[in-house]
């Protein structure tokens, strides 16, 4: 290069592939439905109830930065919704039962949906943030 010329710096903007497995999308989300690694299926992905372990066993991927928030709550309460409410209706239009069979019924059935679909939908979203490269270990800048 000439004397005098400006040296002009371009930064490096190869994608940056990740030391663990990077899954399809289908299979990080039946993974985590499963309660397993989303990366690599191999480990469990949970330490407790909702708590996300901070790193596989395995194959490494940092699990415990996937920041899923409210997004596994409001996924719930949309498919329990959608589960529930129909089927309130059908009932209530078909026999029109009294107030307290409804909450006998409804109640401990909404309960228990919500419970059971809330780790597998944690699961789920954790599999998307894994698969769409949303774990990531740098910081912002």
């Amino acid at each position: 290069m000439p004397e005098g010329q400006p040296v002009r710096w371009t930064p490096d903007r190869s994608p940056k592939l990740p030391a663990w497995p990077v899954p399809r999308m289908a299979d990080a989300l039946r993974r985590g439905a499963m309660g397993t690694c989303p990366a690599c299926g191999k480990s469990r992905l949970f330490a407790k109830f909702l708590r996300i372990k901070a790193e596989c066993a395995e194959c490494h991927a940092p699990l415990g930065l996937a920041r899923a928030d409210d997004a596994p709550p409001y996924f719930t309460i949309v498919v329990v919704g959608h589960l529930i409410v129909p089927a309130m209706l059908v009932v209530e239009k078909a026999w029109a039962p009294d107030l307290w069979i409804h909450a006998a019924i409804w109640l401990p059935l909404t309960v228990a949906l919500a419970v059971g679909l809330l780790q597998p939908i944690k699961g789920m979203t954790v599999g998307a943030m894994t698969s769409l490269g949303m774990l990531t270990v740098e910081g912002p800048g």
